[in-house]
C-alpha cells in the first residue's frame, strides 16, 4: 500500500511517500481502507516536533488524526462494526504509529465511528479533531448541558472567536443544532459570509468595530460560552462580554503560550476558564462526543463545502507535504487529501 511516512521530526520535507505491507489489525481494533484524510493543525505540529520533541515514539509515523473510510477487516472481540462499514475516524494517529495518510489505517474499534448513510466521506474526513473540539467546548459550562442535542442549548448565547476555522465552524453548526444563538467574531467580510452560511445569526468585525460594544448589543446579559482560540489576544474582550457564571473554553494557544487576565471583570461574572485538549479529555468525554456528533450528522448538521461556511481544499496523496503546508499557513477552509478511490 501507499504510505506518507516521517522518521524524524521536521519540516514538510522530512514527508515521503512508500510503498508498505498492509497492516493486519489485532484484537479490538478494525482497518480501515482510507477514501478521504483529513489535515489539522495538530498533525503538522506533531511532525515539526512541538508534540513528541527532539525525538520519536516510534521508528516511523504515518501522520494525520482524523479520516474517513470504509472496514476492511476486523480484529477479535470487535462488536457494532463489519466489514463493508462506512466510518469516519478520529485519533488514528494518537499514541500509534499510523494515522490516516496512507491507504489502509488499523486504529481501535472505538475510534471508527459508523457514518450515517448519505453523509459524505468529505464530511467524515471533515470531522475529528475539529468537531470533537467543538463538541467539549460547547458541554464545558457548569450548569451543563454535558450533551448536545436540539434543544440543549436554548436560550444560550453562544461567542466562537474565529468563525471561519475548522473548530469554529463545527462549534457554530453544533450550537445552532442545540437552540443557542451564535455570535462569531470574523476578521473580514469573506470570513463573514462563511461563518454566517455556516449558521452563525450574527458576525462581528473585530478590525473595524467596536467588538465589545457590539457584542453586548446583541446580548445585553453577556455570553454565556466562549469557544475561545487566542485567549492571548481576546482575554479584555471575552472578560466584558461574559455573562454570570459564562465558561471560555480554551483550545488552543493561538497567539501565544501565555494570557494576562483581568480579574476584576472576571471575579464579578464568577467567570470560568476552561482548558482543554482532545487527548487526555477522557474516554467518557470522547465518546460523549462521537454520539452526539454522529446523531447531528444524522440530521443534516455539519456539512462542509464553501455553501456551508468550510471551503474545501484538496491534495492527492502525493501531495501531503504541501497540505501540511497549507494547514501551517492558515489557509481558509479545510485541508483534504484523495487518499483513493471510494
Amino acid at each position: 500500500m501507499r504510505s506518507v511516512v516521517y522518521s524524524k521530526p521536521g519540516p514538510s520535507s522530512v514527508l515521503t511517500l512508500e510503498e508498505r505491507d498492509v497492516p493486519e489489525p489485532g484484537a479490538g481494533e478494525v482497518r480501515v481502507r482510507v477514501v478521504v484524510s483529513g489535515v489539522n493543525p495538530t498533525d503538522w505540529k506533531a511532525r515539526q516536533g512541538g508534540t513528541y520533541g527532539d525525538g520519536l515514539p516510534f521508528p516511523e509515523i504515518t501522520p494525520n488524526q482524523d479520516g474517513a473510510g470504509v472496514v476492511d477487516a476486523v480484529g477479535d472481540g470487535v462488536e457494532g462494526l463489519a466489514v463493508g462499514d462506512r466510518v469516519w475516524l478520529f485519533m488514528a494517529a494518537a499514541s500509534r504509529p499510523t494515522g490516516t495518510a496512507q491507504e489502509y489505517t488499523v486504529v481501535p474499534a472505538e475510534r471508527a465511528v459508523p457514518l450515517p448513510d448519505g453523509v459524505s466521506f468529505d464530511v467524515g474526513a471533515a470531522l475529528g479533531v475539529p468537531a470533537m473540539t467543538a463538541h467539549r467546548a460547547l458541554t464545558t459550562h457548569e450548569a451543563g448541558p454535558a450533551r448536545l442535542s436540539p434543544g440543549a442549548l436554548d436560550g444560550r448565547t453562544v461567542l466562537v472567536a474565529g468563525g471561519a476555522g475548522a473548530v469554529g465552524h463545527a462549534a457554530i453548526q453544533l450550537a445552532r443544532w442545540a437552540g443557542a444563538t451564535v455570535i462569531t467574531t470574523i476578521s473580514s467580510d469573506a470570513k463573514a459570509a462563511l461563518a454566517s452560511a455556516a449558521g452563525a445569526h450574527h458576525t462581528v468585525n473585530y478590525r473595524n468595530e467596536d467588538a465589545a460594544a457590539r457584542i453586548r448589543e446583541i446580548a445585553p446579559d453577556g455570553v454565556d460560552i466562549v469557544v475561545e482560540v487566542s485567549i492571548p489576544h481576546n482575554a479584555e474582550l471575552v472578560a466584558d462580554v461574559l455573562a454570570n457564571h459564562g465558561v471560555v473554553s480554551i483550545y488552543a494557544n493561538n497567539g501565544g503560550d501565555e494570557a494576562t487576565l483581568p480579574i476584576r471583570p472576571n471575579m464579578s461574572v464568577n467567570a470560568r476558564y476552561q482548558f482543554l485538549l482532545l487527548y487526555t479529555i477522557g474516554d467518557d468525554a470522547l465518546t460523549a462526543a462521537a454520539t452526539d456528533i454522529t446523531a447531528a450528522l444524522r440530521e443534516g448538521v455539519l456539512p462542509v463545502g464553501e455553501d456551508a461556511g468550510l471551503p474545501l481544499v484538496r491534495f492527492a496523496l502525493e501531495d501531503t507535504a504541501a497540505a501540511h503546508d497549507a494547514v501551517e499557513q492558515d489557509t481558509v477552509g479545510k485541508v483534504l487529501i484523495d487518499v483513493q478511490p471510494a
